[in-house]
């Protein structure tokens, strides 16, 4: 019987020191757009720039219409910071774009439904605000 050697393969710990330079796709925030603003000319926007990955503006789900930010995914950060310094500032259809990365929503201002204050059990007294309560009882 023979032995066979086997080389494990290492990964470094990084810790994430280098995590800008091994992103996959950088997130890309744009605000103040017109509300006429789609998702394909946000996507021919960043195009001029770079390889764009995904171009979504952000729909009211009650209206139907643009709350005038979305988000642009590009695959390099080079691309994507040559984006953000040549678009931040650019008027489009009148109004001045404001363009930085993304930044993950803080987990505070993230809305939990079902338990806790307004959401299910017993509705005595102010209830939420989406039915009209805010102040003491109806009754």
């Amino acid at each position: 019987m023979s032995s066979v050697e086997v080389d494990t393969f290492k990964r470094p710990l990084n810790k994430g020191k280098d995590k800008q330079k091994y992103r996959i796709n950088m997130d890309i925030y744009v605000g103040n757009l017109a509300y006429s603003t789609t998702d394909d000319l946000l996507q021919k926007l960043f195009a001029e720039y770079g390889t764009v990955s995904s171009a979504r503006v952000c729909i009211d789900r009650m209206s139907g219409r643009s709350k005038g930010f979305g988000f642009v995914e590009m695959p390099t950060a080079a691309e994507a910071q040559a984006a953000i310094d040549a678009i931040n500032g650019r008027e489009i259809d009148g109004r001045a774009l404001r363009v930085n990365e993304s930044q993950p929503k803080p987990r505070e201002e993230r809305r939990s439904f079902g338990g806790g204050n307004g959401g299910g059990g017993e509705r005595r007294g102010g209830g939420s605000e989406r039915r009209g309560g805010g102040g003491g009882s109806r009754w």
